[in-house]
């Protein structure tokens, strides 16, 4: 438990509800690697309670948009019965792309809390900031790097595990 209030005290905003998600993310994440898929996990609740949640399936799927927050958006909505997400929140092991930030506004998603950074497409704070982007309808309250250093050894391991695979079947 000392763990969790840590962790919640190094990101202000956040909670252990938060921390709870993130932790099902993470999970999510590592049965997406173990699948072959990029390791990310997503997690839509509303207080307490999971509304969608997904990992990567673009590989299995065959599915551009088979990013774990556009599915778990979906599963949520359809949950829901409604595309507005506007009392809910999102936790997701790697800082959202364009499309997905999009769709975060779009849904009126109202918080959205990740873990790594994604220097080369993130869309929330490393090359754009979408979900606070005041020209838009909607912005996303956003807290970042929650449990990062896990959710980027996730991201880390598994590259280096498919670029060892690429080596040894050369």
């Amino acid at each position: 438990m000392s763990r969790l209030r840590i962790a919640c005290n190094d990101h202000p905003g956040v909670d252990d509800v938060d921390v709870r998600m993130m932790e099902r993310a993470i999970e999510l994440a590592r049965a997406a690697g173990a699948n072959g898929e990029v390791p990310v996990g997503a997690v839509v609740y509303r207080g307490a309670e999971i509304l969608g949640e997904a990992a990567n399936n673009r590989e299995t799927c065959c599915d551009p948009t088979g990013h774990a927050e556009m599915v778990a958006l979906r599963e949520a909505g359809s949950r829901l019965g409604s595309w507005r997400l506007a009392d809910c929140s999102m936790a997701v092991t790697l800082e959202p792309c364009p499309m997905c930030a999009g769709a975060l506004v779009n849904a009126r998603l109202k918080r959205l809390v990740y873990g790594a950074f994604d220097p080369k497409a993130g869309a929330c704070t490393s090359l754009f900031d979408i979900p606070g982007d005041r020209r838009l309808n909607h912005r996303v309250e956003m807290i970042g790097g929650v449990e990062e250093a896990r959710c980027a050894e996730l991201l880390k391991a598994f590259f280096r595990r498919r670029r060892a695979e690429k080596r040894h079947a050369s």
